[in-house]
């Protein structure tokens, strides 16, 4: 079974570990000058901003790549998946890097923890972008329409307990391989990326973890705690954004997705 060392790969960039929030998070960095936080969603790990991270340093930025709470080289607790922690480790994560506040960048649910930090903790953030990712209202909303419904399908199955994990992890981790497939445009992943991906997934605790979070944001949609956040949400950001979603993207259904909650500019055509 991989170990966390599966993460650390080597490159132009440097490997750190930094306590923030009462969590250890590994951070993966290169460049100098304004902070850019990269947040990558579901199944993966910092490694997907690898090119980013090359491209943001000779821009002039100091770019960091995060492994989230419960994935990669990162602590590993059994609680915390809900985005308002996940908010306030990025915040801290932010602070413990000795910077007032970033532009911060989401991929998926990175998107989400983008959204929901510029929410809770908007001196944190001085720009936003969020890929592949509604802003939460409009995501609710659009969980009754049926193309985001029959998109959305897998998730809905991660709320079994247990069983997911297990289906996740079985034969080498071939599911995570055949979303990887299925979600992005043909030829990708490669080879490298997807062993790359394969064992980060398969490192003890990451799976679970990883599915803690979709749990959170279904069962509370009827809980206090998440009308608490949805109301939170309501609250337009206060910062430019700029959000970008792939036409073809089968996870998100861009067209069903825009409108005045998103708070953001129009999706753009992507790759």
């Amino acid at each position: 079974m991989p170990e966390e060392s599966a993460v650390l790969i080597d490159g132009p960039w440097e490997h750190r570990t930094v306590s923030a929030a009462g969590t250890r998070f590994h951070v993966v960095e290169a460049g100098d000058g304004p902070l850019v936080l990269l947040l990558h969603g579901f199944p993966q790990f910092w490694w997907s901003w690898r090119d980013q991270l090359t491209a943001l340093a000779r821009a002039g930025y100091r770019a960091v790549a995060v492994d989230l709470r419960g994935h990669g080289a990162s602590d590993k607790p059994p609680r915390g998946y809900d985005l308002i922690t996940l908010a306030s480790d990025a915040a801290g994560l932010i602070r413990a890097l000795g910077e007032a506040n970033a532009v911060v960048i989401g991929h998926s649910m990175g998107g989400l923890l983008g959204w929901t930090i510029a929410a809770y903790f908007p001196k944190s953030v001085r720009r936003l972008s969020v890929l592949s990712m509604a802003h939460p209202l409009r995501l609710r909303g659009s969980m009754l329409t049926p193309g985001q419904n029959w998109a959305g399908r897998p998730f809905f199955g991660f709320q079994l307990p247990m069983l997911p994990e297990r289906r996740l992890l079985a034969d080498d981790a071939e599911l995570i391989a055949r979303m990887l497939r299925a979600w992005s445009r043909p030829g990708w992943p490669d080879p490298t990326t997807e062993r790359r991906i394969r064992d980060a997934f398969q490192i003890p605790g990451v799976a679970h973890c990883s599915l803690e979070g979709y749990r959170w944001l279904f069962r509370s949609q009827v809980r206090p705690d998440g009308r608490r956040y949805l109301r939170r949400m309501r609250k337009p950001i206060g910062v430019p954004v700029l959000q970008v979603h792939g036409a073809m993207d089968l996870s998100c259904c861009h067209a069903r997705l825009r409108g005045p909650g998103a708070m953001s500019t129009p999706p753009t055509v992507g790759g």
